[in-house]
């Protein structure tokens, strides 16, 4: 019988997991909710416990499986297997969870950061079409991603694939980060409400956009987006903003890596065609040539499916 393979993606709120085929298909799926009470005491025993408990379910021993695979948030020491500094999961200190999981479940372990799983996944199973070079960029609350090359991951030392902090806007908008004018304050869910807020103010004429930033409404880039498509003259405008930002930053980066596919995910790719057209347009401009020829951007396939599909990829390293 195949050996098979379990991907766990753990988020601040959710952890999801998923038993897997040698090639990716998923067979199972589940989830539970991340206890972050404690210091994050509770997580790891919590993912052990659920693990052992539907192997039980399923009527499988730990001797069926090559081993698990984890993407988490945080800096990942990927050959200790330890996690720090995952603040929206409250581990503050060293956590040693490979130590952990292998003890509690007896099955081989790996874990690396939840962009980076992300990125594999829409590599092995997704966009990227299985190809050995994509980069990956994620556009949720924050920019994440994932680069790689000739069929690896790339870590550098330990920050590679940060494509949130290429600078687009020296002197721009202050980051998280400390750093002023990265891609992350403008084309997160976030930085798109910020250019929209701003943009209004120095807009005078008729718009549906700035009539809820002034009115006080709750704003989303959602809605930037569904008004753009409606063509409200000042949601056109965010949006070319914020794509022009992006075509740059993917123009940039496939001129150091010259991937096959640039794949975007997170939730600000909902927008969907409209997004990587005006993506695609802007790349194009800003490309060089062979670049412009050859590398394709495209949306993520997999949803919230790419983190566990991922995370399980780390785990066929053990494979015999």
């Amino acid at each position: 019988m195949d050996k098979k393979l379990i991907g766990v993606d753990l988020g601040g709120t959710t952890i999801k997991f998923a038993i897997l085929t040698q090639d990716g298909e998923v067979q199972q799926k589940w989830s539970i909710k991340t206890d972050i009470l404690d210091e994050g005491s509770h997580i790891v025993p919590d993912i052990i416990e659920s693990i052992n408990h539907h192997l039980d379910l399923y009527e499988m021993k730990p001797e069926q499986f090559i081993g698990i695979g984890m993407g988490t948030p945080g800096t990942v020491d990927v050959e200790k297997g330890t996690v720090i500094g995952a603040y929206n999961l409250n581990w503050k200190t060293l956590q040693n969870v490979k130590d952990e999981v292998e003890k509690g479940t007896g099955i081989a372990f790996a874990l690396d950061n939840d962009a980076n799983v992300a990125a594999l996944g829409e590599q092995w199973k997704g966009a990227g079409e299985n190809a050995a070079n994509v980069a990956f960029i994620t556009l949720g609350t924050g920019v994440g991603g994932g680069i790689i090359a000739d069929g690896k991951l790339l870590h550098g030392m330990g920050a590679a694939g940060e494509v949130g902090h290429v600078n687009v806007e020296p002197g721009g908008y202050l980051c998280t980060c400390g750093n002023r004018g990265c891609l992350e304050t403008y084309a997160s869910a976030t930085g798109v409400v910020r250019v929209a807020r701003d943009m209004a103010e120095e807009f005078a004429g008729k718009s549906a956009l700035k009539d809820s930033v002034d009115n006080g409404d709750d704003v989303t880039s959602k809605m930037v987006f569904d008004l753009a498509k409606e063509d409200d003259v000042l949601a056109v405008k965010v949006v070319d903003r914020v794509c022009r930002y992006l075509g740059l930053a993917c123009a940039n980066i496939s001129s150091i890596l010259h991937p096959e596919y640039i794949v975007i995910g997170g939730g600000v790719s909902a927008a969907g065609n409209f997004l990587l057209e005006q993506v695609a347009k802007y790349f194009k401009q800003y490309a060089f040539p062979t670049i412009r020829n050859t590398t394709k951007i495209k949306l993520a396939r997999l949803g919230n499916d790419a983190g566990v599909i991922g995370a399980a990829s780390l785990a066929l390293k053990f494979k015999d």
